[in-house]
């Protein structure tokens, strides 16, 4: 039995924090109710930095480190299990001094001015997340786990031959071994310290749909896909081949209305919130029968922006043919050559492929000297020559980064015809042949 609080009176030099009751429905990744939860929250918004709390970060998972243990269980062939802990925060031991007011609706009535000391970390309060962390994290080394050099949320458990992973996203937990033993041994020790749900065979984790068969993994968001569409009564609208007709580029329209900016803004959201699983709206496939070596792909538009010609930097990053990573973003400067947009998108492609090159050592690969295959020559050249002429002189040195890595075989830079450039779907707008083509390269299938 965990000892949350305990009923005190208020010393006179502390004040107690309010605390109110958070009602949710939680769905399956059908949308159906599953369960209807009620927690109790401590108002943490009146905590004041240095009296009631200190130190709050706690490292998160990274959307791409979940792509990664997927792709790497799908190249190893094993079955990755999903659990949940029960009230997570609650486990955590809290080092401040913290006042809370009883619960509404279970005050004591015969101690109606007393308040509880808080033991353990209640959620809302700052502090929460890093103590349940660190409670967390310390069971399992002390179980004979060591955790990722580079990734603070991956664990690691070395068996002779095998490897056991769990990657943790605050109190969701995926794991999985090419031995079913060690995976159950694992879910063990979990129930041994901690009250679990399993879940069984990872299906729907983060708002990803995930499907695992025996020839790879199957990531996509179909269902949400619906939700969205139906939430903006889109559902019986006109579909289109493209994301986006090739010869109408976008531009302002000064006598256009405005929109509802709650609604643009939702729209904007939940089309972000899809990223998570494609760069465009459909099912990424994770296959295992390919290879395991890191490639990437980069690629710029020049002034793609008609209206201020700034340009769109565009990059991806592959494991074998499964693709990990995607970098689509709109530059803040305008770059005066195709030359230095490019030389820009590849410096940004270069940093991501590092810390894929840093997360794959946790796993125990030495991915380095990874290809990164660029269409423009000019890029190339700058990459492996420390050229400066009135060119190059303007490149901020943040970016040639990229010259060191090459110098120290930590990457190639490598020709490619435009045609084969993948990063290419993230440019511009194409044909319906092209697109499709570009979507069967990257591993994307239709719902």
């Amino acid at each position: 039995m965990l000892k949350v609080w305990t009923l005190v009176d208020l010393p006179k030099d502390k004040w107690a924090i309010g605390t109110k009751w958070v009602y949710r429905n939680k769905k399956d990744e059908r949308g159906i109710v599953i369960k209807n939860k009620a927690r109790l929250v401590v108002q943490g918004h009146t905590q004041e930095k240095g009296i009631n709390y200190d130190e709050v970060f706690a490292p998160v998972t990274r959307i791409e480190a979940i792509r990664l243990f997927l792709a790497y269980a799908s190249f190893k062939g094993f079955v990755v299990y999903q659990m949940d802990v029960k009230s997570a925060f609650l486990y955590g031991r809290i080092e401040e001094e913290v006042y809370v007011c009883q619960p509404p609706g279970f005050k004591d009535p015969n101690f109606l001015d007393k308040v509880y000391k808080v033991e353990m970390a209640l959620y809302g309060l700052h502090q929460a997340p890093r103590a349940w962390y660190e409670t967390f994290s310390t069971y399992l080394l002390d179980n004979g786990f060591h955790m990722g050099p580079i990734d603070k949320t991956l664990f690691i458990k070395r068996h002779k031959d095998d490897i056991l992973l769990e990657q943790v996203y605050v109190d969701d937990i995926i794991f999985g071994s090419m031995k079913k033993e060690l995976s159950t041994e694992f879910e063990k020790l979990m129930h041994d310290k901690f009250q679990m749900s399993s879940m069984g065979e990872l299906y729907f984790f983060l708002g990803l749909q995930v499907k695992q068969k025996s020839d790879g993994i199957f990531i996509s968001q179909d269902k949400y896909v619906a939700e969205v569409l139906k939430k903006l009564d889109f559902v019986n609208v006109k579909t289109a081949s493209t994301p986006m007709k090739s010869n109408k580029p976008l531009i302002k329209d000064e006598e256009a209305k405005d929109v509802d900016v709650h609604l643009y803004k939702l729209i904007i959201g939940s089309l972000m919130y899809l990223t998570a699983s494609r760069p465009d709206m459909q099912g990424l496939w994770c296959l295992k029968d390919s290879l395991f070596d890191l490639e990437a792909y980069s690629d710029s538009d020049y002034a793609g922006a008609s209206h201020d010609r700034k340009f769109t930097t565009e990059g991806c990053q592959f494991l074998g043919n499964r693709l990990i990573s995607w970098q689509c973003k709109k530059q803040t400067i305008v770059a005066n050559s195709t030359t230095r947009a490019e030389y820009v998108v590849a410096a940004n492609c270069c940093g991501q492929v590092l810390w894929i090159q840093n997360q794959m050592l946790d796993y125990g690969f030495n991915l380095m000297n990874t290809k990164i295959y660029i269409d423009n020559e000019s890029t190339i050249c700058i990459v492996k020559n420390p050229v400066f002429h009135s060119k190059t002189k303007h490149i901020k040195i943040r970016h040639h980064f990229i010259r060191y890595s090459y110098e120290k075989k930590l990457i190639q830079v490598i020709k490619i015809h435009i045609d084969k450039n993948v990063a290419d779907l993230l440019t511009i707008a194409f044909d319906v042949s092209r697109f499709q083509f570009l979507n069967a390269s990257i591993g994307l299938l239709n719902l």
